[in-house]
Order: C-alpha cells, then sequence, then structure tokens
C-alpha cells in the first residue's frame, strides 16, 4: 500500500470543523490528520486533537512570520496538504509558494460576499443578518496571498430568513461545514494523486 497522504491542520479556535476533519480521516486508508497547529495557546482546537492522537504544535506570531520554524514542522510531519479550518492569520508568503495550490480554506459565506479582513465567525453571520440575505452559505476555497480570495473550489447555501437570528443562520452554516468540508479536502488531496 501506498504511503498516506499527510494533512495539517491550523486552528485558532474552538476547533469544531478540526474535529469533524479528524474524525472523517481517522480510519482512512489513503489521508491522515498528522498535525495541528495553532497561534493561540487556550484553542480548544488543540484537545481534540489530542483526542485523535494527532500532534499538536503552538507557535506565536515570529516563528510564524519571521522564522521557518512552522516550515520545518511542516516538513518534520511530511505534510503535503494544509488545511485552514477556523484559522484567523493571514498566511506568510513563504508558506503559500513553499505549498503551491495545497492550502485549503473555508469561509462560512458565499463569497465574495462577506469576506475578507475582519470577516470571521459571527462577524459574517451578523452582518448576513444585518444584510436580509435569503440565503447565505459556505465557500471551500484554495488559499492565496490574500484573504477569501483564492479559486473557489466549491460553494453550498441554504435558505435563511430575515426572522433568523445571527446564531441561528450561524448553525445552519456550521451543518453545511460539517457535512462538505472533510469530503471536499478528501477529493481535493485525491486528486493530485
Amino acid at each position: 500500500m501506498d504511503k498516506k497522504i499527510r494533512l495539517a491542520i491550523f486552528a485558532s479556535g474552538s476547533g469544531t470543523n478540526a474535529e469533524a476533519i479528524m474524525d472523517y480521516f481517522k480510519h482512512h486508508s489513503q489521508i491522515q490528520v498528522t498535525i495541528l497547529l495553532s497561534n493561540n495557546p487556550e484553542a480548544l482546537a488543540l484537545e481534540r486533537a489530542k483526542k485523535f492522537n494527532v500532534s499538536i504544535k503552538v507557535f506565536d506570531k515570529q516563528q510564524f512570520r519571521e522564522s521557518y520554524q512552522v516550515l520545518s514542522w511542516l516538513n518534520e510531519f511530511e505534510v503535503s496538504h494544509i488545511v485552514l479550518a477556523g484559522f484567523l492569520w493571514l498566511l506568510p508568503k513563504s508558506l503559500i509558494q513553499f505549498f503551491p495550490d495545497r492550502i485549503i480554506n473555508i469561509h462560512p459565506s458565499l463569497l465574495p460576499k462577506f469576506g475578507g479582513k475582519g470577516m470571521y465567525g459571527m462577524k459574517v453571520h451578523e452582518a448576513v443578518k444585518t444584510s436580509r440575505e435569503t440565503e447565505t452559505g459556505i465557500t471551500i476555497h484554495l488559499v492565496n496571498e490574500h484573504f477569501d480570495d483564492g479559486k473557489i473550489l466549491v460553494q453550498a447555501s441554504c435558505k435563511i430568513s430575515t426572522a433568523d437570528s445571527a446564531q441561528e443562520i450561524a448553525s445552519k452554516v456550521y451543518a453545511l461545514e460539517y457535512a462538505n468540508y472533510p469530503k471536499v479536502i478528501e477529493k481535493w488531496v485525491l486528486a493530485e494523486k
């Protein structure tokens, strides 16, 4: 059997998407999540990774932007693809160049609407509500040097009502994320093989 394709997950927060991804790939014959990296030592995502016996590393801004520490960890774990799952920092150019078209992200809106710097988490759902949208959804895209700007791979939408609270909108979007992101990652990774 061929060696498994190794994924790294970057997460900054609670890690619910990271957990869905780790759970999806835990017995996969071709793909495994080998490391979860975070810029937040308090991120619940780190605890979720431990449940799946996935290695964890925490880094600061200097290690991320001004050194090759993060890149050396990715090399050490033989990572070929990077998955962003609620990771809030813009990736440095060096990382994008080292993993061309091999970094994927999910955004909780139908880009290009409600994307860009500062648009993450509940801020997106509150903006969707304020704009009185009748649908929202998710965008899964490749990562480039700009926030929420890479090539779109998949979008999935759901109907929302102007009566929905931002939290109700978020719940509908989370359901789309958990149902779609792991499968899209799988298809994306295996398409390159």
